[in-house]
C-alpha cells in the first residue's frame, strides 16, 4: 500500500499458509522489493487478527533466503581482516591536496560514473581522469577490480583511485566484500577512495579504503575538494585584481586627461619660450659673474707682481748697488773677511758684469780681521 508504506503479503510453503504484514517503520529499513515467488527468511510475533479470526505473522525483520550466511561471512571477514591490522588508521594515506590524474574503478555504464565525471568536471577544470571499466557484481567481478586497482598503481601518473558502484543488494555488492579486493586496496600505494552504494550501505572495502565515501558524487568531492577551494581562491583573487587593475587604468587615464588639459600642452611654444628666455637669464648672469670675478684676479695679481717687484734684487741694483760674487761661483760674499789677495772677484750690477783682482782689502773699523782669510764661492 503506498499510500501507507505498510506491506501486506502471504507466506506459505508446500502445506501451509500464513498471512503477514511489515509496517511501514520496519519496511523502510529493506534493501530488497519482495516479490511473488520469492524465498525469504522472516522474523516476528503471530498474534490473532481479531477482525476475521485468523492468525498474523508481524514481520520485523526480512531478508531474502541464504543473506544470513552472507552476513555471517561479512562479519567473519571483517573481523578477521580488523585482526591482520587492514583497517588501522595508522596505515591510512591522506589524499592528495591536488591530484592531477584520478583513477575511477567501475562500471563504464552505471550510474555511478556518469556522478563521478559530472562532480569532477564541474569542480575541478585541471583534473584528468582515467576510467578503468570493470564488472561490480558476479563472480568475476573481484578478480577485475584488484587487477584494476594493481595497474592503476603501475601507472606513474596516477595520484589517486576511486573505486565503486551505485547502491544494491547485499549480493550486488558483494564484490566489494570479497578479500582479493580487501587486499588490493590494502597493498595499493596510491590512496583509496572506496564508493560502494548508498550512505546506508557498508563494505569491507569501505573499511580498508583510505577514506570511505557515502556516493560515488561525494567521492569525486572529496577527491577534487582541496583543489576546489583554491579554485575558488584562484577566482577571486582573479576577481581582485581585475577590479584594482581597471581601477588603476581609471585612474592613470583620468590623470592623463588632466595632463591633456594642461596649458603646457595646450600650448607648447610659449612654455618653450619661456624656458629659452630664463636660459638667456642665467646665461647673462654667468657671464658677468665671471667677468666681474676675472676682473678682481687681474687686480690682485697687479699686487702681487708689485710686491715681488719691490722685493727683487733687481730693483736694488737700479739704485746703483752691486752684488759681490766669486769669479766662477754663485753666492755672493756677505763679508770682505771672505775676500783674499789676489781673488778674482765677478760684480753683478744693474746692466752688466765687472771682472776685477782683489789688490787690498781694508775693513771697516772695529772689525777682526785674520790676514789670508778667504772664501771659495
Amino acid at each position: 500500500y503506498p499510500s501507507s508504506g505498510h506491506i501486506y503479503f502471504t507466506l506459505k510453503d508446500d502445506q501451509d499458509r500464513i498471512r503477514c504484514v511489515l509496517f511501514r517503520q520496519n519496511a523502510i529499513h529493506l534493501n530488497f522489493m519482495p516479490a511473488d515467488g520469492m524465498r525469504i527468511v522472516a522474523e516476528g510475533t503471530v498474534s490473532l487478527y481479531s477482525r476475521d479470526g485468523q492468525y498474523q505473522l508481524y514481520v520485523e525483520e526480512m531478508e531474502r533466503e541464504g543473506l544470513g550466511d552472507l552476513h555471517l561471512a561479512f562479519e567473519a571477514m571483517k573481523n578477521r581482516l580488523q585482526k591482520e591490522g587492514l583497517f588501522d588508521p595508522a596505515g591510512k594515506k591522506p589524499l592528495p591536496l591536488m591530484p592531477k590524474k584520478i583513477a575511477v574503478i567501475t562500471s563504464h555504464t552505471g550510474a555511478a560514473v556518469r556522478d563521478i565525471l559530472r562532480v569532477l568536471r564541474h569542480r575541478s577544470r585541471t583534473v584528468d581522469i582515467l576510467i578503468l571499466p570493470v564488472a561490480v557484481q558476479g563472480a568475476k567481478a573481484g578478480g577485475q577490480i584488484a587487477s584494476a586497482i594493481a595497474y592503476a598503481n603501475t601507472r606513474k601518473d596516477i595520484d589517486l583511485i576511486i573505486t565503486g558502484r551505485g547502491g544494491g543488494s547485499i549480493e550486488e555488492l558483494w564484490a566489494f566484500n570479497e578479500e582479493e579486493v580487501a587486499r588490493a586496496i590494502f597493498h595499493s600505494e596510491l590512496p583509496v577512495i572506496s564508493a560502494v552504494g548508498h550512505e546506508t550501505d557498508f563494505t569491507i572495502s569501505d573499511f580498508v579504503a583510505d577514506v570511505r565515501a557515502a556516493t560515488p558524487s561525494n567521492a569525486a568531492e572529496m577527491a577534487v575538494s582541496e583543489t576546489s577551494r583554491l579554485l575558488s581562491v584562484t577566482e577571486g583573487l582573479k576577481k581582485r585584481l581585475i577590479d584594482a587593475m581597471t581601477r588603476l587604468l581609471l585612474n592613470k587615464r583620468h590623470q592623463l586627461d588632466m595632463l591633456r588639459s594642461h596649458y603646457v600642452f595646450r600650448t607648447p611654444r610659449m612654455l618653450l619660450d619661456r624656458q629659452s628666455q630664463h636660459v638667456d637669464l642665467l646665461s647673462q648672469r654667468l657671464t658677468a659673474a665671471m667677468q666681474s670675478d676675472l676682473h678682481g684676479k687681474k687686480e690682485e695679481m697687479g699686487k702681487i707682481v708689485s710686491s715681488l717687484n719691490a722685493l727683487s734684487p733687481l730693483n736694488v741694483l737700479s739704485r746703483g748697488y752691486a752684488v759681490v760674487l766669486p769669479e766662477k761661483g754663485t753666492v755672493p760674499f756677505r763679508s770682505v773677511r771672505e775676500v783674499k789677495v789676489p781673488d778674482r772677484l765677478k760684480l753683478l750690477m744693474r746692466d752688466g758684469r765687472i771682472f776685477v783682482t782683489v789688490e787690498e782689502i781694508r775693513p771697516d773699523k772695529g772689525e777682526p780681521w785674520t790676514s789670508g782669510q778667504s772664501r771659495k764661492g
